[in-house]
């Protein structure tokens, strides 16, 4: 899976969970590494889709941005893993931001369980249903990036 290296451990880091139809949008805070499900973005079109984007990107100023990166079962690869990584390559050259990516294996379907759980019917669930996959997708890689040592600032790069 590719990964880099995001700049910094302080701030605002929005998530996406790309979809052909939709995209989910998380946010968070690297201090208190906590996700939030934000909006769905609706549309087909790019110029469409990315005008949303730089206006969440301009209202909530992150550090970084994160893509859930689409994996088999098995963790290989697939036709929407290019996609993926596509989205990720374009947020990067638009927005000048570090982009990571973050494993989002069955998230939908946890999603959806939350949901559900949470008193959702099916059609209600539906339309936050992409905004708590990028919530997923985000805290996924809160928890799995290191917390930054004291002694981090005073080691050499």
């Amino acid at each position: 899976m590719p990964e880099v290296a995001t700049a910094s451990r302080r701030g605002t880091v929005l998530a996406f969970d790309f979809g052909e139809k939709r995209i989910g949008v998380a946010v968070g805070e690297w201090q208190l590494r906590q996700a939030h499900p934000l909006t769905v973005i609706r549309g087909i079109a790019n110029a469409e889709r990315f005008a949303a984007i730089e206006a969440l990107i301009r209202e909530w100023q992150p550090v970084s941005l994160v893509v859930g990166l689409p994996l088999s079962l098995d963790g290989s690869a697939h036709a929407m893993t290019a996609r993926c990584t596509r989205f990720a390559n374009q947020l990067r050259g638009r927005f000048r931001l570090p982009v990571d990516y973050a494993d989002e294996r069955l998230t939908s379907l946890e999603a959806g369980e939350r949901l559900r759980e949470t008193g959702h019917d099916a059609r209600s669930a539906k339309a936050h249903l992409d905004a708590v996959a990028a919530q997923l997708i985000l805290q996924t890689h809160f928890d799995h990036s290191p917390e930054p040592s004291a002694d981090a600032a005073h080691s050499p790069a």
